[in-house]
């Protein structure tokens, strides 16, 4: 069986593909996410995505191995929004986001020696109305200091959102569906007894 190595450092990532039953090791892989100012929110998501699957791909020395890279954003009036800068900037998207729907994409990339495949997955995410209070406790918590879009959907998050039409894994961090999709079309396994 192929070696599968997933490029990120997110916990969550993590989290997602042991819930599978997928084996894996870790790779730490550093690239630049600096959007382009011409690149769409969904250009943008998937080259990083196979971006991070490449760069950790150039880590493995092993020619029969499989990285995985994966990236979420979330667009508001196809505008990216990234991890807050500070508690400033983390306040005002989520006064955007407040009694609106949103738009999360994630792009999960498969990269082995002969190719690099891409999955991109689009949900619909609706806030109810947040009010400032609120979302200054938020900060408080610490929760959105390194997520997209300033918020977490599986932690205390969640109780912004009113809807969500699409993948729930795939607004955490990795779209369980496509994922595995990806690995059994290049044999990789999931559901296996060692890592449930």
């Amino acid at each position: 069986m192929p070696a599968l190595f997933l490029a990120s450092a997110s916990p969550r990532r993590r989290e997602l593909l042991t819930q599978i039953g997928v084996p894996f090791s870790l790779l730490a892989v550093s690239i630049d996410e600096t959007p382009d100012p011409v690149e769409s929110p969904d250009v943008y998501v998937q080259r990083l995505a196979r971006e991070k699957a490449l760069a950790g791909l150039a880590l493995v020395d092993d020619a029969s191995a499989y990285v995985l890279g994966a990236d979420t954003t979330v667009v508001l009036d196809q505008r990216i929004l990234g991890k807050p800068i500070d508690k400033q900037d983390a306040l005002a998207t989520l006064q955007a986001l407040s009694g609106r729907e949103h738009q999360v994409l994630t792009a999960v990339a498969l990269a082995g020696q002969a190719d690099c495949v891409v999955r991109l997955v689009s949900s619909r995410v609706r806030f109810r109305p947040v009010r400032p209070e609120e979302a200054e406790a938020y900060w408080t918590s610490g929760e959105p200091r390194d997520k997209a879009g300033s918020y977490a959907i599986q932690g205390w998050g969640a109780v912004f959102v009113s809807a969500l039409e699409g993948s729930y894994s795939g607004v955490v961090g990795l779209p369980l569906c496509e994922t595995a999709q990806l690995l059994d079309a290049y044999g990789l396994e999931y559901w296996t007894k060692s890592s449930i």
